[in-house]
């Protein structure tokens, strides 16, 4: 049975799981997070290598809750490579190279509706898995694109889609060390400051929940314990969202550009006793987009 407490709460935090179907290692860690800690929620890839175990581990658990997580870079793609030519390899691999990307995706018609017919394709794969669809994100936060973001507005209606995290994580005094690190991360909120803006305009005009508060963008990779620590206690009141990468152990095919992660420290963070326990001290609510 997931860890519950803080019914009724001001503050209310959903606890997401990011790439589940990536690996073994990481469907092992959300299904056992969600069962032994605080893990409510994971985000699907679903053309990941290990997607069919995910699924089947998602229908064992009908309190996870489970979104889609939309690869447009550093990953693979559901179309065949000769459907969307410009936005992946031969074998069907997206870039990672987001900035050329980017451009593209913003000038060039042909790129765009490529890049529909993609998410299309992906919210499709979603659908068939007959899992219900609690949100809705995208690997890399490249829904902060503007046509992108437009094309899951406009395909995600036609799939239920009725929640997007919005990854705009303002910078937490507790999380600073020094005054550069300061600097740094309010440079870094400002920067994405008109994109998250622009989403939650859209959202709010297509009647779509976000978050209030998101956490896992500055320290993405490291939400291990003393992270978890120095967050939960400052949570404001609304809807938060923490978002990990957690996994019980390594695997073959890690990303080299995901090679300093604690994906093993974030897993053990997510079912560690004193979590458990400032959750219960400051009346937290564990949620979800579907409950929230």
């Amino acid at each position: 049975m997931p860890f519950r407490t803080g019914e009724h709460s001001l503050k209310k935090l959903i606890v997401t799981g990011d790439d589940f179907g990536l690996s073994v290692p990481v469907n092992e860690a959300v299904s056992q997070a969600h069962q032994k800690g605080i893990l409510t929620s994971t985000s699907l890839m679903v053309a990941a290598p290990e997607v069919d175990d995910a699924i089947a581990r998602a229908k064992e658990l009908p309190e996870l809750n489970v979104g889609l997580h939309l690869v447009l870079s550093n990953g693979h793609a559901c179309l065949p490579a000769s459907d969307i030519p410009d936005l992946v390899n031969a074998n069907g691999e997206f870039s990672n190279k987001l900035v050329s990307s980017g451009i593209k995706m913003f000038f060039n018609a042909s790129v765009k509706q490529q890049v529909k017919d993609e998410i299309r394709a992906q919210f499709e794969a979603f659908k068939a898995t007959g899992l219900r669809l609690d949100h809705v994100n995208a690997h890399n936060h490249m829904h902060l694109h503007p046509t992108i973001f437009d094309a899951i507005i406009e395909i995600g209606k036609d799939y239920g889609m009725d929640a997007v995290r919005v990854p705009d994580e303002k910078p937490l005094k507790s999380l600073i060390d020094s005054t550069r690190e300061k600097i740094t991360r309010f440079a870094s909120w400002l920067l994405l400051k008109p994109f998250t803006s622009r989403m939650k305009k859209r959202l709010i005009q297509n009647n779509i929940k976000f978050n209030t508060h998101v956490f896992g963008f500055h320290h993405t990779g490291h939400m291990n314990l003393d992270t978890l620590v120095r967050i939960l206690p400052n949570l404001e009141d609304g809807l938060s969202e923490i978002y990990l990468h957690p996994a019980t152990g390594p695997w073959d095919g890690i990303d080299p550009g995901a090679k300093d992660y604690e994906f093993e420290a974030e897993y053990k963070a997510l079912i560690h006793p004193r979590i458990k326990r400032i959750i219960k001290k400051f009346s937290i609510e564990l949620t979800s987009f579907k409950e929230a």
